[in-house]
């Protein structure tokens, strides 16, 4: 399975970002090969409105079926929703710990933004 994890760097040892449409990178990681790719998601970090669709079509067109964040908005959950890709919430502090908690099957899937849009 191809996930998607918010991430503030472009490594596995990176901290989670909270935030999901204004992550600065997105970290790619297939459970099945255990390879992983960053992708700088710096142009929807300043964008005055519409971060977490462009950023959930971005995931979409990657191929990804599950997204792993701190916060998801409603516009960004619609999106990824529609395109039947699954979302995760973790606190996890890295990357590699996000990713253990996936796979020991400790994150629930949600089925509803947790944050209101434009948050910081």
């Amino acid at each position: 399975m191809k996930i998607a994890i918010t991430s503030s760097g472009d490594t596995l040892n990176s901290e989670v970002d909270p935030r999901f449409g204004r992550a600065k990178w997105l970290l790619l990681m297939d459970t099945q090969t255990g390879l992983s790719e960053a992708y700088d998601n710096a142009v929807n970090l300043n964008l005055a409105q519409g971060a977490g669709i462009q950023t959930g079509q971005n995931v979409v067109n990657l191929g990804v079926e599950a997204v792993i964040t701190g916060n998801i908005g409603p516009n960004a959950f619609k999106t990824l929703n529609a395109a039947n890709v699954k979302v995760f919430l973790s606190k996890a502090k890295t990357i590699q710990e996000a990713i253990g908690s996936y796979k020991a099957g400790e994150l629930n899937e949600v089925t509803q933004a947790n944050v209101e849009g434009h948050w910081s």
